[in-house]
Order: structure tokens, then sequence, then C-alpha cells
């Protein structure tokens, strides 16, 4: 009879699995939350172009009104719904100091035209808010720039901190295109594990039963209510290099982890400083107000070694990204999930940049498409372990773009083409949350890890297209919304081609994985069909790369059932949930 091994997940109730460090730890996630949302959408509203017209210094000395310039200098041009308005990029090539000595005061629109070489803006079109794109001129022939401008444990999670921290306030001081893509693109490194590692960490440190509250709650009130405040903040900052350097105080406070945080102590045994976690788990369990048994602290230390002594016998052969495509199910299964990821990134993302498109003021209309994230994430708390990943995938993410599509009946409505999109987005959110944990749910634990990043790649690579498709709105403001919407029905459509996870152990083996299944009918629906397969979640060893500590011990496993982590992060993206969980 195999001896029984004490592991973390058995020491944390003695400590305490939700009690007074637990929710420090909770409130300390916010400032982590919000750095998210600093480095992804400050971009955003640094970038948002005013209304502008050519600049013409000689009316302008003039002291002349501002409608009265307008009416003389600015051909009238037609947008796509067929309404007039001020040509931005050209105006009329005439001698206007002779216009002003002989009283013309309107234009002739057979006069030559040219194009700007000044602009003016009308700053009260976005709040008053002074971006980089009124400062430097990105505008008409250098429209593009903007859109250029969209890409971009403890000791990690201080370097992360200190790099976003630096690069936002080098954003600030940015005097050219190079230097602001290059900062942009540097701040962009400490954008995955600027949150994840301290994410990671707290739920490690929080019981099974409380894990899907504390990973949902964290993003539906830290991130939303980041976002949402977000266009506030920078109303308030006045001009972009204000905002870009009030967003770094966050990440400040992050570089000082160091001494405020505990080392992961999951990590600590799987490298065998077992006295190392013993005095963190001392620390919890003052706070906390309990007490650890010697026993259970005797017990952990002889777990370990034994643990160590174990290792190489047990030790199974590696499997690498390459056995995912070396049989036909599990390499369709793979196709299928890096496809999806893709369709979900580039459409989660180009939703929440295209509120510049809406017609309606972009930072109320930012304030209310984030709020959408609260919505979401608690309905997938309900629902989400009850109805099944697959078909409310498919069903979010078709009903997602039909909602879109339809703007296109709407054109000329600008309030009921701002609700559907707002819908739209709403469905895109609940969609992607399922994105971020069906990858892991479906890949076979020998190869979880390298899998999950290369299907994130993927994704990555799909959102270089989103500020493409945003820029279309240039064209007519529906364009992007359409092109969304389709992109939505098609990753719908291919979710359907994936088996159902809810209430099936996961693929342990690149066997499992090829097998897993295959017993499934296209119509099963796992909320109306019991099935007879074991109903294990998503453990925490399972989540991202297992460490050598939990890998190599397949009997540990049951100590560390807990409830599946779920997030919307971002964002974002925000792939909280795969990264390796050792430093």
């Amino acid at each position: 009879m195999q001896e029984e091994c004490l592991d973390f997940d058995d020491v944390l109730p003695h400590v305490g699995e939700f009690g007074k460090y637990q929710w420090l730890l909770f409130l300390g996630l916010a400032p982590f939350c919000l750095n998210v949302v600093f480095i992804y959408f400050v971009q955003f509203f640094i970038t948002i172009p005013p209304e502008h017209w050519c600049a013409v210094p000689q009316l302008q000395e003039a002291n002349i009104t501002l409608e009265l310039r307008r009416q003389l200098s600015i051909p009238v041009t037609f947008d796509s719904q067929g309404k007039e308005k001020w040509n931005s990029c050209q105006m009329y090539d005439v001698d206007y100091s002779k216009l002003l000595r002989e009283g013309v005061t309107s234009a002739n629109a057979s006069w030559p035209v040219r194009d700007c070489q000044t602009w003016e803006y009308d700053m009260s079109s976005i709040r008053y808010f002074h971006t980089i794109v009124s400062e430097y001129s990105w505008v008409c022939d250098r429209e593009w720039y903007g859109t250029l401008a969209q890409y971009g444990r403890v000791p990690v999670l201080v370097a992360t901190n200190f790099v976003g921290a630096a690069t936002s306030l080098l954003t600030a001081l940015s005097t050219s295109l190079g230097d602001f893509l290059l900062y942009r693109f540097l701040a962009g490194f400490a954008f995955d594990n600027i949150f994840v590692m301290m994410y990671v960490l707290v739920l490690e440190y929080v019981g099974p039963r409380r894990r899907t509250l504390i990973a949902n709650m964290s993003i539906a009130l830290f991130f939303t209510a980041g976002t949402v405040a977000l266009p506030w903040l920078a109303v308030a900052a006045g001009n972009w290099r204000l905002f870009t350097a009030l967003s770094c105080t966050p990440m400040i406070f992050g570089c000082f982890a160091f001494w405020v945080l505990p080392e992961s102590a999951r990590w600590l045994l799987s490298q065998s400083r077992v006295e190392e976690t013993i005095e963190i788990l001392k620390k919890i369990a003052k706070v906390n107000g309990r007490t650890i048994p010697d026993q259970v602290l005797h017990d952990l230390q002889k777990s370990s070694q034994l643990e160590l002594e174990e290792t190489p016998m047990v030790e199974q052969s590696s499997a690498s990204l390459l056995d995912l495509f070396r049989t036909p199910r599990l390499r369709r299964i793979t196709f299928a999930i890096c496809v999806v990821w893709m369709l979900l990134s580039m459409v989660y993302d180009g939703h929440a940049r295209n509120v510049s498109n809406l017609q309606l003021d972009v930072f109320v209309t930012f304030t209310i498409a984030s709020a959408t994230e609260l919505p979401a994430d608690s309905f997938l708390v309900l629902t989400l372990d009850r109805w099944g990943r697959r078909w409310l995938a498919c069903g979010t993410l078709i009903l997602s773009g039909i909602l879109s599509i339809l703007t296109i009946a709407f054109a000329g409505n600008v309030v009921a083409v701002a609700v559907l999109a707002m819908l739209g987005r709403l469905l895109v959110n609940i969609a992607y949350n399922i994105g971020l944990q069906y990858a892991a749910e479906l890949l076979p634990t020998v190869v979880r890890a390298q899998g999950v990043a290369a299907v994130h790649i993927t994704g990555y690579i799909a959102t270089i297209l989103s500020p493409v498709i945003v820029y279309l709105g240039t064209i007519n403001p529906l364009v992007p919304l359409v092109v969304l919407g389709v992109a939505s029905v098609i990753g719908g459509l291919v979710a359907l081609l994936l088996p159902e996870t809810l209430h099936r152990d996961l693929p342990q083996t690149l066997a499992d994985g090829e097998n897993f299944g295959k017993d499934q009918a296209f119509f099963y629906f796992p909320c109306i069909e019991k099935d007879k397969k074991s109903s294990q979640p998503l453990t925490l060893g399972e989540i991202g790369q297992q460490p050598s500590f939990i890998r190599h011990r397949p009997r540990l496993r049951a100590s560390l059932r807990g409830e599946t982590y779920r997030s919307t992060l971002i964002r974002h993206r925000k792939e909280v949930l795969y990264i390796p969980m050792a430093d």
C-alpha cells in the first residue's frame, strides 16, 4: 500500500483557506488589475483623433470667427450616410488676403483645392483631451500612424512592473512616431506578467471552494472598475503626456511587491525549499488567527523528502508541441482551437477599439462598453458549469455576429447601431471568457503548457488585424462591425468542431487527447443529457504547466481538486490561467 503524502492543499485548511490574509491578498490585486487596464487601453485614448480641418494663417491673423474661416476656406464633403461635413484634409487654393479685401464671405465650389499643410482642431469633440494625434498632426495622409501605434512569481512581478512603469514614463516624453512605437512596444512586454503573476499567486493561497469566486470577482470588480474609470482619468488629466505618466502609478507600487508579498509556496515546495514554505504558512496562520499542528508541518517535510526520492523513478517521457499534430483527431481539435482563439482575440480586441467608430461621445461609449465585463462574468459564474462550453461558446459568438451584422439595417440611426454594438460586445466578452478556459481543458496535460502558449500566440498574431479592421471605419463606420460580425459567426461555427469538456475527465496523455469526445454525438447537450463520465473540474496543477512537485505525483491530484478558474482578463487579455506557475 502506497504511503499517503501531504500536499500544500492539505496544509492550507490549517492556516485558513479564506481568512483575513486572503482578503488582504485579494485587495492587493486591485493595482495589478489597473496595470493591465493602463497597459492595454491607455494606447486607445492617447491616439484618438479630434475633429480637424485645414489651418489658414491669413484667415487666422484676420481675427474672424471660426465659422467664417471654414465657410471661406474649407470645401464641403459628404460622409458615408450622405450628410454634409467639412473636408478635413483639403482647403481652397486661393489668395485669402485678396478675398478679405474684396469682402468675400463664402467659398465658390469651383475654386481649386490643395492638401492641408497645418490643421486646426476642435478639442471639444474629445472633451478637450489633447492627444498625440493633435500634437504631431497624425491626420489625413498620416492618419495611419495612429493605427500603427496600436500594435504594440515575485521577482518576475517586480521586474515586469518596473518595465511597465519606466516605459509608461518614457512614452510621456516621446517626440516622434519612432519613440512612441518603441516605448509602447517595450511596455507590451510587461503586459502578460504584470498582472498574471499576482493573480496566480493569490489563487494559490485560496482554498479550492473559493477560487472561482476570487478568480471571477477580481476581474469583475477591479478590471471593470479600471476600464470604466479610465476615460474620465484621461479627461481629468487633460493631455496625453500627463495621462500616460499617471498610468504608471500602480506599476510603481508593484515594484515594492518583493517586500510585501509571499513567494509561491507551491513553487518553493517544487524546489524542495520546505523551510521557507513553513515560514510563509506560519505567517498566514498568524494573520488568520490559526495555529498549525507540529505534526502537520512534520508530515509536510517528510512528504517533500519522499517526493525528491521518488521523482527520478516516475519521470515520464517528455512530449512536445509537435505531438499535437501527429494523430488525426487531436490535430483537428488543435487546429480548431487555434482558429476559434484567433477569431475570438481579433473580435474581442476589435470591439474594444471600435467604440471610436460609433459616432457618439467616445468617452461615454467606452465606459458603457467596458461595463459589460461585469454582467458577462456574472453570467458565466451561473451558467458555464451547467450548460457547458461548446454550445455556449457557439451561441454567444454567432449571436454577437448577427447583432453586429444587423447594424447595416439601422444605418443612419446612431443610437440603434451603438446598442447593437454594445450587445455584441457583451456576448463576445462571454465567449472570450469561455475560450480562456476551453483550450486548457481540451489539450492533454503532458503538452498543456506548450499547447496553450502556442494557441495564445496565434491569438496575438490575429489581434494585429484588429486595428486595421477598425481603420476601415474611415470608409464607413459600419464596415468594422460587419467584418467583426462575420468573424464571430465563423468562430461560433468552428467551435462546434470541438468536443464538450463539462462532466469529463480531462485528457492526461496524448492517447487521451486523441480519443477525447469520440463518444459524443453532435447534438450532445450536457445540461440535458446527464453524462456518466467523471465530473472533475480543472485542477490547480493542471492550469498551465504543472510544477514538478505535482506533475510527477499522480496520487497528489486528489488533494488539488478545486473549482475551475475563469476570468475575462483581457484582455486581456489576457491569458491569465495558462502560464507556468514556477518562477
